[in-house]
């Protein structure tokens, strides 16, 4: 019986075909179709840029090692991943309304007649009921539309939980190499320890023989003591370095995959290419949840206008019933009821259409998000690819600078000692030398940085999960 009222009830399920929702259509990016050319900006690939994954990328085994590690213990993905099971379960509590609900209930109740010394015996009720209550029928489209919508937001907080993962593999490249920076400016902090140390000597040895001024000492001594204060701040942030490391893993890590210096890093990173069409921007995880969320406005809008026209529930009952247990089923104990309501506010002073504007409004909102999201991603890959123009040149200017200034300090020191140069000239190569190496670093780690900037904006990681999973649930 519960089947046969049930099986009545999917025509009227079925005339639920009709969508109030107005047909999406998808803007066109509000971006340039290619990247800008210029001198600033070096000549792209012709090819389309192809999906890659974060391995492909970051070849040294000691980063995927960390990588793979952070992406089982960190806290963030494990939020994400939390909120896209949420979101997908969401989709069956929103679609559960477009289906009528069969409750059972049975009881069995005993009254006693009759009192005092004499009984009039007892009477036994049983009963078994089955019913739909209040099923409405989902004529204009409302109830498909809620699903609908939800499962646009699913599909957005899934894009949202790949942003989470591109960011959390990109952050852990850049503190990676930050660390091995950092360690490159430790050892150049303690080389000048060394080398200040021996100009001290020399310089007192000097005074000690009449040929060189007390200024000369108190000279090399502030450029030994700018140098211990260096080391002393390069071991912070190496410590602070591996806290960064360690939180972004999740869990704590092998030392020995930490990089040796920053050449190492630069050597570890593949480059990648960007393609002529700004398109690729359009699977980029934040424009895709942007996109999703416009979808589900879009939905919205149907949800109100069907709240515009009447609604009708259906509602049914069947039953057994009877003094007996033994004939509770027997076809005399059956009933069955059947029923429709009809329900349609006349006058509620235009609330119903405010909601209807409301909706409109809001999906204007989420497309305005949407392309401001397509053209923020447009100005990250349009900056990125204006630092990678230039690097090259920078890099070698900066290792030419070293050069030089190894050069020049090697020469001054040694007519320095021969008495030839001053000592203030002495110290000024000195100087020189110690900001070259500290620049040189800095831009290799620049270097570094732009391509993870890169992988990062251009967001087209293939080991991300696919689009469309919540769209199965």
């Amino acid at each position: 019986m519960i089947l046969r009222l049930t099986a009545g009830l999917l025509p009227a399920i079925a005339l639920g075909a009709c969508s109030m929702a107005p047909k999406y259509m998808a803007p066109a990016p509000p971006v340039p179709a290619s990247w800008p050319v210029g001198d600033t900006y070096s000549a792209q690939s012709e090819a389309a840029l192809p999906q890659v994954s974060y391995t492909e990328i970051f070849r040294d085994p000691r980063l995927q090692a960390l990588v793979q590690q952070a992406l089982v213990n960190n806290r963030d993905i494990r939020t994400a991943a939390a909120n896209v099971a949420a979101a997908r379960a969401q989709i069956r509590v929103v679609r559960s309304n477009q289906f009528p609900a069969v409750d059972v209930t049975a009881s069995e109740t005993r009254m006693d007649r009759g009192g005092g010394a004499v009984a009039f015996g007892n009477l036994w009720t049983s009963q078994v009921q089955a019913g739909v209550s209040s099923f409405e029928l989902d004529l204009f489209g409302k109830l498909a539309n809620a699903t609908a919508a939800q499962r646009d937001r699913a599909l957005s907080t899934e894009a949202a939980a790949r942003t989470v993962r591109l960011g959390l593999v990109a952050d852990l490249a850049l503190a990676w190499a930050t660390y091995a920076a950092d360690k490159d400016l430790l050892a150049i902090a303690e080389s000048t320890v060394a080398n200040a140390q021996d100009s001290v000597r020399l310089t007192e040895a000097r005074l000690k023989g009449g040929i060189a001024p007390r200024s000369d000492v108190s000279q090399a001594r502030q450029i030994l003591e700018t140098a211990n204060g260096d080391v002393a701040a390069q071991k912070t942030a190496l410590a602070q370095d591996v806290n960064a490391i360690r939180l972004l893993v999740g869990a704590e890590f092998d030392r020995a995959l930490l990089p040796e210096g920053i050449q190492q890093v630069n050597d570890g990173l593949a480059a990648l290419p960007a393609g002529t069409s700004s398109n690729v921007l359009l699977r980029r995880p934040d424009v895709v949840s942007a996109e999703y969320d416009l979808r589900a406005a879009n939905a919205d809008i149907g949800v109100a206008r069907a709240e515009l026209f009447p609604s009708i529930s259906l509602t049914g009952l069947l039953g057994f019933a009877s003094d007996s247990l033994s004939s509770l089923f027997d076809s005399a104990s059956f009933s069955n009821t059947l029923g429709a309501d009809a329900s349609w506010s006349i006058f509620n002073a235009g609330g119903r259409s405010a909601n209807v504007n409301v909706a409109k409004a809001q999906r204007d909102a989420a497309l305005a998000t949407y392309e401001k999201a397509i053209q923020t991603a447009f100005r990250e890959v349009s900056d990125a690819l204006a630092d990678q123009g230039t690097l090259a040149e920078r890099l070698r200017a900066a290792k030419a600078n070293t050069d030089a200034a190894q050069d020049t300090a090697r020469l001054t020191e040694a007519t320095y000692k021969q008495g030839i140069a001053s000592s203030l000239d002495n110290l000024d190569a000195q100087r020189s030398l110690y900001t070259a190496r500290r620049s040189e670093v800095a831009v290799r780690l620049q270097a570094a940085a732009n391509r993870i900037t890169l992988y990062r904006v251009l967001g087209g990681d293939q080991a991300t999960p696919a689009e469309g999973t919540a769209a199965q649930e």
